[in-house]
């Protein structure tokens, strides 16, 4: 059988990358289960791992068929403790999420728009989470003595604004509660100016992007003024019309959003046009 690897033909008249003979094949195992055995030895021996890499750079002078070995150990090496310091940093950083929610020295009150109670935070970490709240903060009736202490988010309900906060203190938020309060979320990253959040949103919404949830992922889309966003939205709803189109959710959608609709419309002929050019 003609092997993808070890054949003497040339590179562009070789068979497909998955056609290997059995001896690479058997060799592929064996580097595969040498190379693991050898990062397991790395990561239960901290205190000789430097040892063994050291040894094996050195022994590729005398053998050079180690050198990538040892390289690639070194290198898995440093992530390891790339990924160890990430982790540290993360844990020292809870602790803002541990002030958040025993009102540790809180100084301000957050208000939801739902007549909820309100959420005691700090100032100052507002402050350098977003300009807005900078200037919300810095203005005359937040000076004002404690009866004035609070600030009202009224597009927010009590739930959305828990996990605003969190995403404030702590820089993530778990998948259920992005999930659900994804939509809203955005919105209020795109209001108070916080990119990462935006961002954090925008990668949630791509990455669970399909037929059922793409007119909503459009409509914030549009409403965030997220241009690339919007494209992808788009481009998925023309590739996807049929599924989309023909639901109540879409009659729903065009009567609250006409101009996106045109847009829809629009590139829908476009995209039918590019196809017949391309027969």
């Amino acid at each position: 059988m003609d092997c993808s690897i070890c054949s003497a033909m040339p590179f562009i008249l070789r068979p497909p990358r998955n056609t290997i003979c059995a001896a690479c094949y058997e060799g592929a195992r064996t580097i595969i289960t040498l190379t693991t055995n050898k990062v397991d030895h790395v990561e239960n021996t901290k205190g000789s791992d430097n040892k063994t890499i050291t040894g094996l750079l050195s022994a590729s002078s005398s053998n050079p068929s180690i050198k990538g070995f040892g390289n690639a150990l070194k290198w898995v090496k440093e992530m390891k403790e790339m990924e160890e310091e990430s982790k540290e940093k993360l844990n020292y950083l809870s602790g803002f999420v541990v002030a958040l929610r025993d009102h540790i020295h809180t100084d301000i009150l957050i208000k939801p728009g739902n007549d909820a109670p309100s959420i005691p935070a700090h100032r100052a970490l507002l402050a350098a989470r977003s300009d807005i709240f900078k200037n919300i903060l810095d203005s005359d009736g937040c000076k004002a003595p404690p009866s004035n202490n609070t600030i009202t988010l009224s597009e927010l309900n009590y739930d959305e604004l828990e996990c605003l906060l969190e995403f404030l203190y702590s820089g993530d938020l778990a998948k259920e509660k992005v999930e659900k309060h994804v939509y809203s979320l955005s919105i209020a990253a795109d209001k108070y100016e916080i990119p990462f959040l935006q961002k954090f949103c925008e990668n949630q919404m791509l990455g669970s992007l399909n037929t059922s949830n793409a007119l909503d992922v459009l409509e914030i889309s549009d409403t965030c003024s997220n241009t690339s966003l919007k494209e992808t939205a788009l481009n998925f709803i023309v590739k996807n019309m049929e599924d989309i189109v023909f639901t109540a959710r879409f009659d729903a959608f065009a009567l609250k959003n006409p101009h996106l609709t045109v847009q829809i419309t629009r590139a829908s002929f476009i995209d039918i046009k590019n196809r017949r050019l391309t027969v």
